[in-house]
C-alpha cells in the first residue's frame, strides 16, 4: 500500500509512531566532524522529519544503534553480577539505505549464526529493529554496492521516497496501516542503484596457492608507508564487528565495577597481541592485507553467501591518507592475475 504525504503529516505520522517506536536516522551535528568547523552526519534518535539527513551519506553507520561504540554489560560487586538493565522495550525503526540494510545481515550472521553462538546482548536489540528503507538511485562518489550486490533489499517495513514537498511511502508491513488511517493513497515502487559510480574489479581467489601468494605479494608493503593505523575505516565500516571487553572498576580492591564492550580495530596496535607479546600482523601493510582479503574473501569463504564489503564507501570517505578502498581492490585484482600468469 502506497501513500503520499506531506511533510506536515509526515511530522504527525512520527508522532503516532513514537508511541510506540524509537525512530533512528542520519541527523547532522554542527561543527562535531573531524575539523571544528566541519559537521558529522551519525545515526540518532530523531523526532521530526526536518531532523533526518536524506541527500548525504551519513558519515558513520546504523550499526551504532545496535552496538554503540561502548556498551555497559554488567554490573558487579564481590557478591554478585547485575546484568544491564533493559527496562526500555519499545521497539525500533532505523532509516536506511539498501547497502546499510544489507550491511546488518552480515552484521546478524557473525552475531547470530557464526558456529552456533548467539550474542544475546546484539539479539536482544535486533529482535526489536525494522527498517525504513530510503531510496537510493545515484550513489555517491565512493560507493561501489552494485558490485557488491548490496543495492537492492527487501528487508523493510516502509519504503520511502523523499519529494520536494513531502514523501511518498511504501508499507510492506500491515501492522504500520493503522498509522496511515485517513492519509492520501498513491502507489510507488521503489528504485535502487543499477550502476556504480566507483567501478571494481573483485578477485577470484580460487585456491590456497593463489591465496598463500597473494599474502605474500609486495602490494601490501605500500601501505606501510600510506597507512597511518589509526582504525578509522574500520570504525565507519558498515560491517565491522571487533569488539573488546573493558573493566571499569569502582574501588580499590577491584571488587566493584562494571564490564564494557568497546568497539575495537584491527588496524589499532594492540589488537591481536597475545600472552608473551606474540603478535600475527606488525606492520600497516599486513593490517590493510587482514582487512581487505577478509571483506572481499575470507568472509565468503566461510559463509558462502556474500562478501562482507557492501560497498558503502565509508572506509574510503575517512581515510585520513586518502587510501581507496576501490583502488585496493582492483590492485588485489591484478596481483591475483599476475599470480596465476607465474602459475
Amino acid at each position: 500500500m502506497g501513500y503520499k504525504l506531506t511533510f506536515t503529516e509526515v511530522n504527525e505520522l512520527f508522532n503516532k509512531l513514537s508511541k510506540d517506536y524509537k525512530i533512528y536516522a542520519p541527523k547532522r551535528f554542527e561543527k562535531e566532524g573531524r575539523y571544528s568547523d566541519t559537521d558529522i552526519i551519525r545515526y540518532a534518535q530523531v523526532n521530526c522529519v526536518e531532523d533526518i539527513v536524506f541527500e548525504e551519506k551519513s558519515t558513520y553507520p546504523p550499526k551504532e544503534v545496535l552496538m554503540p561504540v561502548s556498551q555497559t554489560l554488567y554490573y558487579y560487586t564481590g557478591k554478585d553480577i547485575r546484568e544491564c538493565s533493559k527496562n526500555d522495550n519499545k521497539k525500533i525503526l532505523i532509516f536506511a539505505r539498501p547497502c546499510d540494510i544489507n550491511a546488518q545481515k552480515r552484521q546478524d550472521r557473525i552475531y547470530l549464526d557464526n558456529g552456533g553462538f548467539e550474542d544475546q546482548f546484539y539479539k536482544d536489540v535486533r529482535e526489536k529493529v525494522k527498517f525504513i528503507c530510503i531510496e537510493c538511485v545515484e550513489g555517491f562518489d565512493t560507493c561501489f554496492c552494485v558490485t557488491m550486490e548490496s543495492n537492492k533489499t527487501d528487508d523493510y517495513c516502509i519504503a520511502v521516497r523523499v519529494l520536494k514537498d513531502g514523501m511518498l511511502l511504501n508499507v510492506k508491513d500491515d501492522v504500520f496501516y493503522k498509522y496511515f488511517e485517513g492519509n492520501k493513497e498513491e502507489e510507488f515502487k521503489l528504485k535502487f542503484i543499477e550502476k556504480d559510480n566507483a567501478p571494481v574489479r573483485l578477485p577470484d581467489i580460487k585456491d590456497t596457492y593463489i591465496l598463500e601468494k597473494l599474502i605474500k605479494h609486495p602490494m601490501w608493503e605500500e601501505y606501510n608507508g600510506r597507512c597511518v593505523e589509526c582504525g578509522s575505516c574500520t570504525i565507519a565500516c558498515s560491517t565491522c564487528t571487533c569488539y573488546t571487553t573493558r573493566d571499569i572498576v569502582y574501588d580499590s580492591e577491584g571488587n566493584i565495577g562494571e564490564r564494557k564492550r568497546v568497539e575495537a580495530s584491527c588496524h589499532i596496535g594492540g589488537f591481536d597481541e597475545m600472552a608473551g607479546g606474540h603478535r600475527f600482523r606488525v606492520t600497516a601493510g599486513q593490517k590493510m592485507r587482514y582487512k581487505v582479503l577478509h571483506k572481499v574473501h575470507d568472509y565468503k569463504q566461510k559463509f558462502g553467501d556474500n562478501h562482507m564489503c557492501v560497498g558503502c564507501g565509508r572506509c574510503t570517505d575517512r581515510c585520513p591518507q586518502y587510501i581507496s578502498m576501490t583502488a585496493t581492490i582492483n590492485k588485489v585484482s591484478d596481483a591475483v592475475a599476475e599470480i596465476m600468469e607465474e602459475k
